[in-house]
């Protein structure tokens, strides 16, 4: 930017010495040479004045006039008659420019042609370093941070204890390598974090160099390839050159999947580009030259589909798992976001990190970032507890849609559905608490039926997976007591094929069914994601599998029947409840079940509950569902739902 300046202040000093040179006097008549001679015999003339070949002159009536002599052309006789004619005439030395001035003025084209050009090449080169020319192709793209630009420190992540020790030995060995090297010790040359999406890994490694006060290159996997062949080879190249110089330092690529797949596989096979960078960075970290004092930290979310030669030892030497946080990491996630907001004192990060198990670190940032909106937009000036509750609510179950008109038909019929969900989640065994029922309609379902475990859960047994199938047919089950089997509406499709994937599952992959523990479906990598399909198999057991899956359906379906029926004053009492109040909770559902009139919500006011009766509401067809939904499960086709029964 400096050198684009001096440039720039050259030319406009140049052009300044030049039009300073230029005469800006008024502009004057331009007569002909004979006809001046015309006008000194006609005695109209003043006075005259030579200048060279130029002639300025005043006539009597006051106006000026300039002519030119024509060269070679002796005009004494003129003069004569001028002096006659009572002309006063006088002359002046032609002006005469400046060796300097004449050598600016013959020197300025080539200046020009000598900036243009100098413009021109640097930004083919890729401006004042910012590497976005079209010569910079081969220049690495990874962004520095300088030891004092980062701020971020062990301090600031929270909730992966385990993963924190794991890299607190290189930050040792960058404050102190000799600790290490006295006793031959070599510290990893790379650092492969692996975890969901969200749980924190680029978070971690900033704090590691944070922590170190070390050079911070950071660079995507995508950030690699090109279209051009070998370029992200000298990218890598150009990148590990970098780091020497700043060493020791710490590289950072995010999403390594991206450059660092298994090759010769994937999709339309093996890309020729791509490999020649993966190649290259093979090389790098562990090849014939010796990069020490130089750390290669990663991170992704697909481990499985690496390349083996990235994982061996003296490469990714180990491999940090970043997982969801459990309870306690939830809290401590919690109380870092926290702080920078001012909350009220009936907050208890402890509670809400009991009511949002699966949360990964950033939702737990978005479930702050809401709460502190919810509050903006009621004017308060501390966040409340109610607020975290609604941010919880729309993260888990979606936004409110107070506007969607329903009909008394449909509003009752979606307070059964919702009800039968609950009162067989409450009845089954082994099943998650219910924790919130509404018939609000909320993003793309009419109603949300949730649960929430009392504790982190890391597998299921069978009896609850059962329990599961049972809740699911609780709704349509509601529904077919009260409207008959003619009277079933499709808003259970969703339920009824959740129901379906978790007892296929139960029956081709877990082996929870009478048929054994036996696999008769594998996943396949495809192209939209995995994919399921069945193993070679004979046409006898792919029909005995159908008739086992039937068989768990039959089974939780009439489970459910039988406990709703025994209950039938309950469904009733719970739909009454929703039709009042839109949404209970735990304690209204307690007094329900124990057969209490149910009390009020928390902050329940009359006025701001009108109903949303009247009017013809939107068919409620077969549907999407808005929760987190097991791994196996699918969404459904896209239109509206009768529920969107959640369960962590």
């Amino acid at each position: 930017m400096a050198k684009n300046l001096v440039l720039w202040l050259i030319i406009a000093f140049v052009l300044l010495a030049v039009f300073q040179n230029f005469d800006m006097a008024p502009t004057v008549e331009e007569v002909s040479y004979s006809r001046f001679v015309q006008q000194v015999e006609q005695d109209q003339v003043r006075s005259v004045t030579y200048q060279g070949l130029t002639i300025q002159g005043e006539r009597r009536d006051g106006s000026t006039f300039t002519t030119v002599r024509p060269p070679y052309v002796d005009d004494s006789e003129l003069i004569d008659q001028m002096i006659e004619h009572n002309v006063n005439v006088e002359s002046k030395q032609p002006e005469q420019q400046s060796i300097w001035t004449q050598l600016l003025v013959a020197a300025f084209p080539i200046l020009i042609i000598l900036a243009v050009f100098m413009f021109f090449m640097r930004q083919m080169q890729g401006g004042s370093g910012g590497g976005k020319g079209p010569m910079s192709f081969g220049k690495s793209k990874a962004k520095m941070l300088g030891e004092d630009q980062i701020k971020t420190t062990f301090a600031d992540v929270a909730g992966v204890e385990e993963a924190k020790e794991d890299v607190q030995e290189l930050v040792e060995f960058l404050r102190d390598p000799g600790k290490y090297q006295r006793l031959g010790g070599k510290i990893p040359r790379g650092v492969l974090m692996v975890g969901p999406p969200g749980t924190g890994k680029t978070l971690l490694a900033k704090a590691i160099a944070g922590e170190a006060k070390v050079p911070f290159f950071s660079i995507s996997g995508s950030d690699f390839v090109e279209m051009f062949v070998g370029v992200g080879a000298s990218r890598v190249r150009d990148m590990f050159d970098q780091a020497k110089k700043q060493a020791p330092c710490i590289i950072f690529i995010d999403e390594l999947d991206a450059v660092g797949r298994s090759r010769g596989v994937g999709i339309g096979g093996g890309n020729d580009e791509r490999e020649q960078t993966l190649n290259q960075l093979l090389v790098e970290m562990d090849g014939f030259e010796v990069n020490d004092g130089v750390i290669v930290i990663a991170a992704t979310n697909r481990p499985d589909v690496l390349d083996p030669a990235l994982l061996r030892p003296g490469r990714f030497d180990r491999q940090v798992v970043v997982g969801l946080p459990d309870i306690r990491g939830r809290e401590q996630i919690l109380r870092v976001h926290m702080r920078k907001v001012p909350v009220a004192d009936d907050v208890e990060a402890a509670v809400i990190a009991r009511g949002t198990p699966g949360f990964s670190g950033a939702d737990l940032a978005n479930l702050v970032n809401e709460a502190a909106l919810f509050s903006a937009r009621l004017n308060k000036r501390v966040v409340t507890m109610e607020e975290f509750d609604r941010a919880k609510d729309k993260i888990m179950m979606g936004a409110e849609r107070k506007s969607m008109v329903m009909s008394e038909k449909e509003k009752i019929n979606t307070a059964y559905h919702e009800s039968g969900h609950a009162i067989i989640g409450r009845l089954v065994p082994e099943h998650d608490p219910v924790y919130k029922v509404s018939i609000i309609p909320r993003g793309r379902a009419l109603g949300v039926t949730m649960y929430l475990p009392e504790e982190d859960r890391y597998s299921i047994s069978k009896r609850q997976l059962e329990s599961q199938i049972c809740s699911l047919y609780g709704g349509r089950i509601a529904e077919e007591m009260t409207n008959g089997r003619d009277g079933v509406t499709t808003g259970a499709s969703n339920d009824i094929e959740r129901a379906t994937q978790l007892a296929r599952n139960m029956v081709t992959k877990w082996g929870l069914s009478d048929l054994g523990a036996q696999q008769f479906e594998e996943e396949n990598q495809g192209y939209l994601g995995n994919q399921s399909q069945m193993v070679q198999v004979s046409p006898d057991t792919a029909q005995a599998v159908d008739n086992e899956i039937k068989k768990i359906l039959d089974r939780c379906y009439k489970t459910a029947f039988d406990l709703l029926e025994e209950h039938r004053d309950k469904l009733e009492a719970m739909k009454d409840a929703l039709m009042e109040y839109e949404t209970i909770d735990a304690d209204q559902i307690d007094d329900i079940m124990n057969g209490r009139k149910p009390r009020p919500p928390r902050g329940w006011n009359s006025s701001d509950h009108t109903g949303a009766g009247g009017g013809e509401a939107p068919a409620a067809d077969e549907g999407a569902d808005t929760q987190k939904e097991p791994a196996d499960a699918k969404s459904g086709d896209g239109d509206l739902d009768r529920d969107g029964q959640t369960e962590q």
